[in-house]
């Protein structure tokens, strides 16, 4: 598995909220991890921050042995980010200025080519083959409430005034309840995770595209990143791209 991570501010904001990392203990699990942090005066870095840190330090200390089924990983990680909601939630009301400030998180736990995907807000995450391209993840937005319940369609979804509205975020309630999504990544494959800021102003056949070209995976995350500074750039732009080839495609 080949990686690369990549977070941007674009081209119109002061601060970078976006927060990714990728982590690797030896010769066991990998976690790729990203927060998209909003609310407050400055306040949402705070908790992008607050959420990657917690979660390293989680992972970091992680006995390997206990995680040996898939409820034993989901039972870990839905653990994990419920603390994590609960600081968030915490410093939140202790610091002024951090008011109402929350985070999405993608957390993907990988064993192998088996992966556990936890999810809050309306960072995404897709997988690609050669010949097709699912989104693994379903946005917590009220956009997405409208098309789930049949009122708007995906299209009218795509340019809807209140497409950035998310009704789940990390750290802005006392509780949380995440989803959670299994997959299995197979050779060759894309696994592609990132913020809105990439996902609402490129496509999913521009990413397709661009994941084609003769290019190794840390030039591809960068012409991602492009393509989207190059749409508008109106917000942060983060990636993490795995790689489930020996060879680039």
């Amino acid at each position: 598995m080949k990686y690369t991570v990549e977070s941007d501010i674009g081209r119109k904001r002061m601060v970078n909220e976006d927060r990714v990392a990728f982590l690797e203990l030896p010769d066991s699990f990998k976690l790729a991890i990203l927060a998209d942090g909003m609310g407050g005066h400055n306040a949402g870095d705070v908790a992008s921050e607050m959420a990657i840190e917690e979660m390293k330090t989680h992972f970091l200390n992680l006995n390997v042995t206990q995680l040996n089924t898939t409820e034993a990983k989901k039972q870990w990680m839905l653990d994990v980010i419920k603390a994590i909601n609960g600081k968030i939630y915490h410093h939140s009301l202790v610091n002024e200025g951090c008011q109402g400030m929350g985070t999405t998180l993608i957390a993907v736990l990988i064993d192998g080519n088996q992966c556990l995907v936890g999810h809050i807000g309306d960072s995404r995450v897709y997988y690609f083959t050669s010949d097709n391209v699912s989104l693994v993840t379903r946005d917590h937005s009220y956009v997405n409430l409208l098309v789930e319940n049949g009122e708007i369609s995906e299209e009218e979804a795509e340019n809807h005034p209140q497409k950035n509205f998310i009704v789940k975020s990390l750290g802005t309630e006392s509780t949380i309840e995440p989803d959670f999504y299994e997959l299995s990544l197979y050779q060759p494959s894309y696994l592609l995770i990132c913020s809105d800021g990439l996902s609402n102003k490129i496509s999913t056949d521009e990413m397709a595209a661009i994941l084609t070209l003769p290019l190794s995976i840390e030039d591809k995350g960068k012409k991602l990143v492009q393509l989207a500074n190059d749409s508008g750039g109106e917000d942060n732009i983060s990636v993490i791209l795995l790689s489930m080839s020996d060879e680039e495609v």
